[in-house]
């Protein structure tokens, strides 16, 4: 193999072939529903999707151009759900867009860029990748919010999403570029090597930890950075919604990885320290706010924002008493905690686009009033996506919960086993909000007697997704199993 082993990112260089290919496919495209640009975009994916899943079957950990990326089985694991969740999310946007004027080779072109990124970043072992692949991802994002420009909401949350965005970038590369001056290097493995040996600033060093954190935190959209979430979440068009709710969130999780633990773990006591208030804040204001939401993708903003935050203590708990023995179940658990979440929620938006139609948005918990009398179907698979982030057996939200607090509880220290009693108290404050959801399709008067048409392929998919959490949950030995394997294949190079 020479330093380059372009063998590293044949799935990045396949994705953007797909991505400039169905750009310039759609130039010629005179179907209105654009099918030759939705199945390319499809047929693309699955082939990306199927080169991860075989590089992470294969297990090796090889670098390439020049150790700036590298290619393990997290990150392929990663790489294949976040384009798993891109090929559903199109799926279930493109009616949606179509019924808005919106279905146009931009919301293609902009998602496979977006996911373009989602893969750089989980392959980055260079800050230089790290912060290439965040910015091709968030400018991506930032245009599909503004596709609807005629829109006031659309446009203003695309403002703000941009101005914020462009705030919490600059401070993760100061963070980076602080992390740089203290230590000389901007590979991953190679600071990991100089904060080892103890002789590097200790005050340039814990400066750019703050920093980092604080550039992560909004990414992944935890207290205090949160500001955008809810305006951007009800103010962009659900489809994009869904986007931006979905495989960025792996995304965030990966370069957490990497730059916390792959690459400072051995400053984990500080930023564990930052993790906790992030993780508390987050549980706490999320789960009070959305009590108060009436409105169905704000109340899910909030409800991200917790999820996030329960997240965030399998963070925490990976070093204790500068021993490393539960990092691998620790952040195995974190991993298990955001695949799952992004999994419900593709189900939970694509069921809200679901039930919109031309001249109405499902958006208030109102309009879902006497669902199960319309359509008992579709109260059910929303039940399941509920009682799934409420964390209710039999679901998969119940299980990742378990995993967080199984991890939180092993270090055997009162201070984790009381974030594990707080998270459950907070955890049950939250499933007031998903519970209410449920209560009113079930038992409230029906506002619109029409009953929900789509074609049989969204209805399918829906049902796969519903499939999907409730299997997890019965069965998640399998995908914490593979979790487990990808942490701990990537804590031992």
């Amino acid at each position: 193999m020479n330093a380059m082993n372009w063998l590293v990112v044949y799935p990045e260089a396949l994705l953007l072939l797909v991505a400039c290919a169905v750009a310039m496919l759609d130039l010629f495209v005179t179907d209105e529903q654009r099918r030759p640009t939705f199945w390319l975009a499809q047929l693309g994916l699955a082939a990306v999707a199927a080169m991860h899943l075989a590089y992470y079957n294969d297990g090796a950990t090889v670098y390439g151009m020049q150790r700036m990326m590298v290619s393990d089985p997290m990150g392929h694991l990663l790489a294949f759900f976040a384009v798993v969740a891109t090929m559903v999310s199109i799926a279930y946007a493109q009616p949606y867009i179509a019924a808005r004027d919106m279905l146009k080779g931009e919301f293609f072109s902009l998602s496979l860029f977006a996911l373009l990124g989602i893969a750089v970043m989980v392959s980055a072992n260079n800050f230089l990748v790290v912060y290439i692949g965040l910015e091709l991802m968030s400018l991506s994002l930032y245009a599909l919010v503004a596709l609807r420009r005629d829109h006031g909401v659309s446009t203003e949350a695309a403002m703000k999403y941009f101005v914020l965005g462009a705030l919490a970038s600059g401070f993760l590369l100061y963070g980076l570029s602080m992390m740089y001056g203290a230590t000389r290097s901007l590979e991953i493995n190679e600071v990991f090597a100089a904060i080892g040996t103890g002789r590097i600033n200790a005050t340039v060093l814990t400066f750019g930890v703050v920093f980092v954190v604080a550039g992560l935190a909004f990414k992944l959209g935890v207290v205090p950075f949160h500001m955008w979430v809810p305006d951007v979440y009800q103010g962009a068009p659900t489809a994009v919604t869904l986007m931006i709710g979905g495989a960025p969130k792996l995304a965030a999780f990966a370069i957490t990885i990497r730059l916390l633990v792959e690459g400072m773990l051995g400053l984990a006591v500080d930023w564990q320290q930052m993790m906790v208030v992030l993780a508390v804040c987050s549980l706490v204001v999320g789960n009070l706010a959305a009590i108060a939401q009436t409105n169905l993708k704000r109340m899910l903003a909030y409800s991200t924002i917790s999820q996030m935050g329960f997240m965030l203590l399998g963070m925490t708990a990976g070093v204790v008493n500068n021993n490393t023995l539960s990092a691998g179940n620790a952040y195995s658990s974190a991993m298990f905690y955001a695949v799952t979440y992004v999994i419900t929620t593709l189900g939970t938006f694509g069921l809200i686009m679901f039930l919109s139609r031309q001249g109405f948005e499902a958006e208030e918990i109102s309009d879902l009033s006497g669902l199960n009398k319309r359509s008992p179907w579709l109260a059910g698979m929303m039940s399941i996506f509920m009682f799934s982030l409420a964390g209710l057996p039999p679901m998969v939200g119940f299980y990742a919960k378990l995993a967080i607090l199984q991890a939180l509880i092993t270090t055997n220290l009162p201070f984790y086993i009381g974030l594990a009693v707080a998270a459950v108290l907070l955890s049950l404050i939250g499933a007031f909000y998903y519970l209410r959801v449920v209560k009113v399709m079930y038992f409230d008067a029906p506002t619109d007697a029409s009953r929900p048409v789509r074609g049989s392929g969204i209805s399918a998919l829906l049902a796969l997704n519903g499939a999907a959490v409730l299997g997890f949950g019965l069965l998640p030995g399998g995908l914490m199993g593979m979790c487990r394997d990808a942490i701990l294949r990537a804590l031992a190079t």
